[in-house]
């Protein structure tokens, strides 16, 4: 991070304090107002991605750390060193990594590891979706069978009344049998 993100990093420069109002991921610093309708015209910098400085102050601080500027030359990392592991800028590249083989453009590292992280992102939905539907067959094989049991006790409460209907009460048949002799 090479300025502080609440003060606009070009002001402070030019010994100015204003505070910023949108951060600059390539310049990888705040802009006040006035800054930002500069950075939106400027050739080298109309292109840049910028983003509210409210919405740059919620992401995690580890994330706000990653700078894309080399510290020891203040450079831009261009490209990336996987037998290191780490972004190098073209000076890094000469100076410390002319043995490495594998060296590859920074931004096709990016977008593989977006790739990965969506790929990632959509297995783990996968995942709670097969999840929840077998909770789901779990919950309508249960339900079945509280069903059926219910169903069954019923059954056996139909017969029952049923069978009292058919069979005369016992005062019925005294009489009858009274009355018959």
């Amino acid at each position: 991070m090479a300025t502080s993100s609440q003060s606009c990093g070009v002001c402070d420069v030019r010994h100015i304090n204003k505070p910023s109002i949108v951060w600059c991921t390539k310049c990888d610093e705040g802009l006040c107002t006035e800054c930002q309708k500069h950075h939106g015209v400027s050739k080298a910098s109309r292109r840049h991605e910028v983003i509210p400085i409210v919405e740059y102050q919620k992401l995690p601080t580890d994330v706000r750390k990653i700078t894309q500027y080399c510290s020891k030359h203040d450079d831009s990392f261009q490209t990336y060193c996987k037998k290191h592991e780490c972004p190098c800028c073209s000076k890094c590249v000469v100076e410390s990594h002319t043995e490495c083989r594998d060296i590859v453009n920074l931004d096709d590292v990016i977008d593989n590891a977006k790739t990965s992280y969506a790929l990632s992102e959509i297995e783990e939905t996968l995942v709670e979706v097969a999840e929840n539907l077998q909770k789901v067959r779990q919950h309508l094989q249960d339900n079945r069978s509280n069903l059926k049991g219910k169903e069954n006790g019923n059954r056996k409460r139909n017969k029952e009344y049923q069978n009292k209907d058919q069979q005369p009460s016992r005062q019925t048949t005294r009489k009858f049998d009274e009355t018959s002799l």
